[in-house]
């Protein structure tokens, strides 16, 4: 496979059967440059044993294919959680993610920014996140995939509720180098920021550049979305059928913030309408100058 143009584009894909078998196979089909996977339940706590000759296999089969690959953390983990329990949990499964990603060869591992639930929790959150993370970032080498945060649609007690509380994660997590951001855009659209209007998305990634750096933009998913803006609601659409639109993601395409941080379509559908969708994405790359 030819380098791809930057940026890269693919999807989020099923390991069910195998990374090395159905996860690539999948990658083929819809002829993704990026993938993003899920290494455990993404609706549980238990964290299985690696099976280290299918890691080798997987490896050995994206690297042959130039297909690079991320890994998105359970749903559960919340760093920022009153509850002892869930706090733990998460500090476990994220340090869990961020070794499976080393041994399948990720170059980042996505968590969702989570929630305090509880508004008199919200100092605290900080600084349990900054206490139970910390240990496990400052252990990461250069070999390690990225931290990935995710922010999310802004509904509740959510730690990130727009873009600008993103400095607030990262001071917790004292601006580690390994840390960095994934923008998911119905996300950031459910959460106010109106990327469906001209110069919205542009706006919007300027905005982000000047608040954590282009270096830390690392991945984008790129999700329209069924609600409209600042609904506070996090539900997927697929691209040019939802209120974002197309229009959007060709300014997407063209930001110099994203020419490194490939676009992960997690929207409904598969094979087919990923197909379809990744085929899109690509033709308006192209456009680009």
């Amino acid at each position: 496979m030819a380098t791809p143009t930057r940026p890269r584009i693919g999807a989020h894909v099923p390991t069910s059967g195998g990374m090395a078998k159905r996860s690539i196979a999948y990658a083929l089909t819809v002829e993704a440059e990026a993938i993003q996977v899920f290494a455990s339940n993404p609706r549980g706590w238990a964290m299985p044993d690696a099976n280290p000759e299918a890691d080798s296999a997987f490896r050995d089969k994206a690297a042959e294919l130039d297909i690079q690959t991320y890994v998105h953390a359970p749903f559960l983990i919340n760093l920022g959680s009153p509850t002892p329990s869930t706090y733990e949990n998460s500090l476990a499964s994220t340090a869990y993610s961020l070794r499976r990603g080393r041994e399948i060869g990720a170059d980042g591992v996505v968590i969702h920014t989570g929630s305090a639930v509880d508004e008199n929790h919200m100092a605290n959150a900080w600084k349990q996140i900054h206490d139970g993370m910390m240990p496990v970032l400052n252990k990461l080498t250069d070999e390690d995939p990225w931290l990935l945060l995710e922010p999310t649609a802004g509904q509740g007690q959510s730690l990130v509720k727009k873009l600008e509380d993103l400095t607030k994660y990262f001071e917790a997590l004292e601006w580690h180098p390994k840390v960095g951001v994934c923008l998911d855009t119905c996300h950031v659209f459910a959460a106010g920021h109106d990327i469906s209007v001209k110069n919205g998305m542009t706006q919007t990634l300027d905005l982000l550049v000047s608040l954590v750096g282009i270096e830390r933009i690392q991945l984008i998913h790129a999700n329209d979305s069924m609600d409209i803006c600042g609904a506070l609601k996090d539900r997927h659409q697929n691209i040019g059928e939802g209120k974002i639109g197309v229009a959007p993601f060709q300014e997407l395409l063209a930001h110099p913030a994203v020419q490194n941080a490939p676009l992960i379509l997690e929207t409904p559908g598969q094979e087919e309408e990923h197909g379809r969708e990744v085929a899109l994405l690509k033709k308006m790359r192209a456009k680009v100058k």
